[in-house]
């Protein structure tokens, strides 16, 4: 007992600087990754790309980035592996040098492609160490380790505003000392993750021993209610990340360089409000944060389309900050549904939005090329609806206190 009170300190200690690493590495990565949209007009004019080629890139890097996921997750909750997260990053380092030396529309789908396959093994392995270096607070440390990623998601519009733009595609190649930092960290994370390779079992069980288990039906239903969330959520984000800048200059006739930097002012938000998700679910229950987060922003998207230059810098605010939320405490609950997972609930919903971002980009490509981008806005203004489907979610935090509750009163006699 006084052997384990005296080893705490020394555990908290440690679970954060690894949570704050493991942040960076999701910031590094999620940066790389981002600078792919964020280059779209550069590559709409340098090869003139249609918006449904440029959809059609995106689909390339969302699906093998979303169907590898919950594969790889599935395997490493049998067989964790360590080191696979250098590994991953080393195909994001080959995909940035593919893009910057990318001749034609093709090179450009195979390094969206290794994009997406570095991502597809970042993400399962780099959510099951957050979590283990939780200590106890899941909540906290997905907000933490997703904050890192959503802010590098952030700098990439500036990256290719005020650093790729000026100097061309080529350019696209420094970002290759990135991907080399996050090898040489990672490769030390996953020294970290195998010495706590002996403590996993007890993990697991304080996660299940923490959960109340539901009937399987339930369990199904609450996860087919998540799915459709963030079929919502980010089909909507994929009308921002990919088409929000050729937005800004058809509506209001802005250059390009201010236009990557309102889609930076969006993303900031989007990774702030990240921030509160999670330690907010902690404390008053994840149904609430999923519940107000989707559907609260719907006053929000319907009001973007049809607002002027000032209001829509400032509802973007509003909607990054509020849709933002919800991701953190969609994957902790899907997680305390099904605690013996974290691997395939990592994958699988991490894998799922990059699909949904990625056909959403698709579809709302060739959308904008039978329309316009202003139409695809207003259609897209209504998907936050479904967030009334949060209602069917089950109250995780109320069954958890009941089960709490009675062992103390005991068994009539």
């Amino acid at each position: 007992m006084d052997q384990s009170i005296a080893a705490r300190p020394k555990t908290d200690s440690t679970a954060f600087s690894i949570l704050t690493a493991i942040s960076f590495c999701h910031f590094l990565n999620d940066m790389m990754q981002s600078v792919l949209p964020a280059i779209y007009p550069i590559l709409k004019g340098g090869f003139d790309l249609s918006f449904g080629q440029i959809g059609l890139l995106t689909l390339t890097y969302q699906v093998t980035a979303s169907l590898l996921q919950p594969l790889i997750g599935l395997f490493t909750d049998r067989k964790p592996q360590p080191y696979s997260l250098p590994f991953g990053m080393s195909f994001t380092l080959m995909g940035m040098v593919t893009l910057s030396m990318a001749a034609n529309f093709p090179e450009l789908l195979a390094g969206a492609a290794l994009l997406g396959v570095g991502s597809s093994i970042f993400h399962p392995e780099s959510s099951r160490i957050a979590r283990l270096a939780s200590g106890g607070q899941h909540g906290l440390a997905q907000s933490l380790f997703q904050v890192g990623g959503n802010f590098g998601a952030a700098l990439g519009p500036l990256l290719a505003a005020f650093f790729i733009l000026p100097r061309g595609q080529s350019s696209l190649a420094w970002l290759s000392l990135a991907a080399l930092t996050g090898i040489i960290i990672l490769t030390f994370l996953g020294r970290w993750y195998r010495n706590q390779g002996h403590a996993q079992p007890s993990k697991r069980q304080a996660a299940a021993a923490d959960t109340v288990a539901l009937p399987s039906r339930r369990v199904a239903i609450a996860v087919s209610v998540l799915m459709a969330l963030i079929f919502s959520k980010y089909f909507y984000l994929a009308s921002i990340t990919s088409y929000y800048t050729f937005y800004l200059m058809h509506h209001f006739h802005l250059p390009i360089q201010t236009a990557q930097v309102y889609l930076f002012v969006f993303l900031a938000a989007a990774a702030a409000g990240v921030v509160v998700g999670g330690p907010v679910g902690d404390r008053v229950g994840r149904k609430y944060v999923i519940w107000c987060s989707i559907l609260g922003v719907l006053p929000f998207t319907l009001a973007l389309p049809y607002a002027s230059l000032p209001w829509t810098v400032v509802l973007s605010v509003v909607i990054g900050l509020v849709l933002s939320s919800a991701f953190s405490a969609i994957v902790v609950y899907a997680t305390e549904l099904m605690p013996n997972r974290v691997g395939m609930v990592a994958g699988m919903f991490f894998g799922f939005a990059f699909g949904m971002g990625g056909i959403g980009a698709a579809v709302l490509g060739e959308l904008a090329d039978w329309t316009s981008i202003d139409f695809v806005y207003r259609v897209c203004s209504f998907l936050p609806a479904i967030g009334l489907l949060a209602a069917f979610l089950p109250n995780i935090e109320t069954n958890r206190q009941r089960s709490r509750l009675l062992p103390k009163l005991g068994a009539p006699s």
